[in-house]
């Protein structure tokens, strides 16, 4: 039985990155904008808090390893930096709000 490969699969393996500053996985804090899966590829929308990260390569690459690990072989990762709309606290979820004591977001 092969395992399924779909945008859980990648979402998961994305919760193996942390953003370095922060502490928290990319996944809670809300950077992954948007994930689609298709025969022989994935494309991954990410985000940073800032335009001016300073570990967005370090992050990309991260991401980029992970999601490859965890994807059938011979599939093509591609992650895309996006800026709009702009990274806001409102798009962690709840258990990066609790981490970091925003309860009454």
């Amino acid at each position: 039985m092969t395992t399924p490969w779909d945008d859980e699969v990648v979402r998961e393996a994305l919760r193996g990155v942390d953003d370095p500053e922060a502490g928290m996985n990319i996944v809670d804090l809300g950077l992954v904008y948007a994930i689609d899966v298709g025969p022989g590829k994935v494309e991954i929308d990410l985000t940073m808090t800032t335009a001016a990260c300073p570990m967005a390569d370090m992050i990309v690459d991260q991401a980029r390893a992970a999601v490859t690990a965890a994807a059938p072989p011979d599939t093509a990762v591609e992650i895309h930096l996006v800026w709009d709309p702009p990274w806001t606290p409102d798009r962690m979820s709840g258990i990066a709000r609790e981490f970091f004591g925003w309860t009454s977001f």
